[in-house]
C-alpha cells in the first residue's frame, strides 16, 4: 500500500525532490509544502497567499524550492524561491510578465531555466 501524504485543501499542481530527499508538493490552495522524505511527515508549509504555484523545481547548492507563481488576479509570469533549509522566502524573479510559468528545471550547477506560455525559455 502506498504511503499518503495528506495536507493539502485544493488540487496538488506538481512535485518535486530536493537533494536531501525532500519532497515538495505544490497546490491550488495557495501553498507549496516540504515532506520527509523518510516517513513522509509534513515538515513547514511555504506561503504563497494569494497566490499558487504552477510549476515547481529544487536544485542548486542549497537546495532552493522554485515556483512558477500564478496570481488569483490576471497576470503571472514570477517566480518565487524558498530556502530548501528554513522555508524564508530568498527569491522574486519576474521574467514571463502577463505569462504563466508552466515549467521549471535545476541545473547542477544551480543555474535556473523557466519556460511559459510566452513560448520562450528564459535563464537565470
Amino acid at each position: 500500500v502506498p504511503q499518503e501524504l495528506v495536507g493539502h485543501t485544493d488540487t496538488i499542481i506538481s512535485l518535486a525532490v530536493g537533494p536531501d530527499g525532500t519532497v515538495y508538493s505544490n497546490s491550488m490552495d495557495g501553498s507549496v509544502r516540504a515532506w520527509s522524505g523518510t516517513d513522509g511527515s509534513h515538515l513547514r508549509t511555504l506561503e504563497a497567499s494569494e497566490c499558487f504555484a504552477h510549476s515547481l523545481a529544487v536544485g542548486g547548492p542549497s537546495g532552493t524550492v522554485y515556483a512558477g507563481i500564478v496570481a488569483r488576479n490576471p497576470g503571472g509570469g514570477a517566480i518565487w524561491g524558498w530556502s530548501g533549509t528554513d522555508g524564508s522566502r530568498r527569491v522574486d524573479l519576474e521574467g514571463h510578465p502577463g505569462h504563466l510559468v508552466l515549467a521549471l528545471a535545476v541545473a547542477v550547477d544551480g543555474t535556473l531555466y523557466s519556460g511559459g506560455n510566452d513560448r520562450t525559455i528564459r535563464v537565470w
